[in-house]
Parts: structure tokens; sequence; C-alpha cells
């Protein structure tokens, strides 16, 4: 199968030389060119498409959002948003994922050699899954087989199976929603259209660090209902979206009938922490059929586990359709261990929330 071709843009030549050795360690991956400035990228592109382009925020001559555009209107190709950028810049990283950006990374920094090797692990999955996106009608590059860490994890390493008694009903219920690529633009499209008394809410949506607070802000000023990161503790209350906090683990804990979410470190599962495998297992153990288990886009298969022990433990199921998925990646995966019991698309997925939830 051909390699994923990608063209990295930064002006640090020392970033882009990192970039294109972490990039290049996946044999599945052949980095094309690097470029210093848009103008410089462009020229490139002219001469070749590239599969997936990484993209730095702030550059001189032209910044990196307003480029986005530009490139959206005129040869639409997956992009990565790649910055150094933390809190104060995540804000508008969202505003690029607006744009049309599919992903966003840090940057590589130097650190420990465990967290080095996660850190650069995530880079390549992200790049990987950019191939796969479907940009605004064009269609996704077919992506080898994902490189295989020595041990890839599963929820085990973090909780143990559900203990497979049925749980009675109660008067509340709780939705677990994940997602990966594509799920930022496809979560605010569900819960903008939510009622502000929606059953409470807890997701996963693979970001880094940071970002997930600004993600978190954004979503609340747009919906009716409040959103905010997840924080140790924090009750799952109606008309509430908690946001899983990038780089922990969120799982969800019951007392009574009250729910709340715990946060925690811990390993990476499914290649991923937080882990939407980690928050649906949480639920198949603490709220069994007062659950709801929504599974959107997003390449590999954190979820899919989860999801069938939602299932088997009484909770309702549904998975986004392909055809409104950026990324027909862990929806496939759930809906081939028949974990869904139900195949919606986007559009349908905020009406089949509220009806599951009923009383």
């Amino acid at each position: 199968m051909p390699k994923i071709r990608v063209l990295i843009v930064d002006d640090s030549a020392s970033v882009r030389q990192t970039m294109a050795a972490i990039l290049e360690e996946d044999p599945a991956i052949e980095v094309m060119g690097t470029a210093a400035d848009p103008f410089s990228a462009a020229k490139r592109i002219q001469e070749e498409v590239p599969d997936v382009i990484t993209l730095d925020v702030e550059m001189p001559r032209m910044d990196g959002i307003t480029f986005l555009r530009k490139l959206m209107q005129q040869c639409p190709v997956p992009v990565v948003m790649c910055s150094s950028l933390t809190e104060n810049g995540s804000e508008t990283l969202l505003q690029a994922m607006e744009a049309g950006a599919v992903d966003v990374i840090l940057k590589p920094r130097i650190g420990v050699a465990d967290h080095l090797a996660e850190h650069h692990l995530q880079i390549r999955d992200v790049v990987k899954a950019a191939a796969r996106a479907r940009v605004r009608g064009r269609p996704g590059k077919p992506v080898p087989r994902m490189e295989a860490p020595a041990k890839k994890l599963t929820a085990d390493a973090v909780l143990p199976p559900p203990s497979g008694k049925p749980m009675s009903r109660t008067t509340e219920m709780v939705v677990c929603m994940g997602a990966s690529t594509g799920g930022t633009e496809a979560l605010r499209e569900v819960l903008e259209t939510l009622p502000a008394n929606s059953p409470g809410i807890v997701i996963v949506q693979h970001m880094p660090e940071h970002f997930t607070r600004a993600f978190a802000q954004r979503l609340n000023g747009l919906c009716e209902v409040d959103v905010k990161e997840a924080a140790d503790g924090d009750p799952v209350l109606r008309g509430h979206v908690l946001i899983a906090p990038g780089g922990k683990h969120t799982m969800l804990e019951r007392q009574g009938a009250r729910y709340h979410v715990s946060v925690r470190d811990g390993p990476l599962v499914s290649r991923h922490r937080p882990s939407v495998d980690v928050l649906f297992r949480s639920a198949a153990r603490a709220a069994g059929s007062n659950a709801v288990g929504i599974i959107m886009t997003g390449m590999g298969d954190d979820g899919a586990r989860g999801l069938l022990e939602m299932r088997q433990a009484g909770a309702r199921t549904f998975a986004q359709d392909e055809a409104s998925s950026v990324v027909f990646g862990m929806p496939k995966e759930a809906i081939a261990r028949e974990a869904a019991d139900k195949v919606i698309p986007l559009s349908h997925i905020a009406r089949e929330l509220l009806a599951a939830t009923a009383r």
C-alpha cells in the first residue's frame, strides 16, 4: 500500500527536522517535504498534493489559520494543526478546527523517555487518522495497519471488567459519548441541539491536555446545556456536560442514585489517554441499564470493547454511521463487535439520545 505522504509546514528548522524524524519512524509514513512558511508550502503543493499537512499556527508572512482557510477553498487537504501553544492559544486552535483542520497535536517536546514515546506515538497516529479523513468531499486515503507498540493495553489496566450482574433501573440516566478525529465539530453539532434539561453527559474526545478546557469553554458559549472540562469528583447533573481532560482518564462512579466522575492518571489504553474504553467500561460497571453509550467518528478501535460491555450491561448503545463520519474507524469496530443497538447519522444522534433517556 502506498505510504502516507506528509508536508510539514513550520517556521522552525529544528521543529521541521524533529517532526520529520518522528513521522518517518513509522514505515507507513513518508515526509514528502517541509516548508518554512505558507508561501513555500503553496509552491510545494502546486508540484505535488500531499496526503496530510502538519501546519504551525504562528508563522511569518502569513499565519497558519489564514493559510488553512485559503487551502480549504482552493485545494482541500487533511490538515493537522501543530503548535507549542498551550492554554492561551487553545482558542485559536479550536478556530482552526472550525476552519477545516481535522485534528491538533502539540509540537515535540523534551521529557522522560516514556512520555516521549507516548507523545511520538500519538503524533503518528493523528497523522495516520488524518490521512483517512474525508475533507469536504475529498475521499480519505486507505491507511496501512497502525504500528503496534510492545503491548496495547485494554481498560483492564485501569479498572476491572463489569461484574455481569444486572442493575435495577433508577430515575437517574446518564449518557457517555466517545469521539476522536472529526469529533470536535460532530460533538458541537449534537450538543448545540440539546435542550437545557437534557440528561447528564460525560464525553471523551481525544485531544491533548490544555485544549479540552478551551473546547469545553467554546461549547459552553454555544449550547443551552452547561459544558465544562471535568474535574475529579464533579457530579453528573441534568443539563450539564463534562468533557474528559486531555492526558487523564475519566470514569463514571455512582453513589446511591447519583453519579460523579473520577479523573485519574494511568497508562495509555487503546493507545489513548483519556480512553473511550475506560469511560464506557466505568459506565457499564456504575450505571448498567441506566446509561446510554454513543460512539462517534474517529480512527482505531477505542471504545468498541467498552460499548459492547455497556450493551451487555443493559445500556442503550448507538454508533455513528459511515456517511456522516469524518473517519469511520471507531464506529466501524463497534458495529463489527455488535456493540451498537442502532447505527445512526450524526443529524439523528441528539434525537435518539433524548428518546433513549426519556422516562
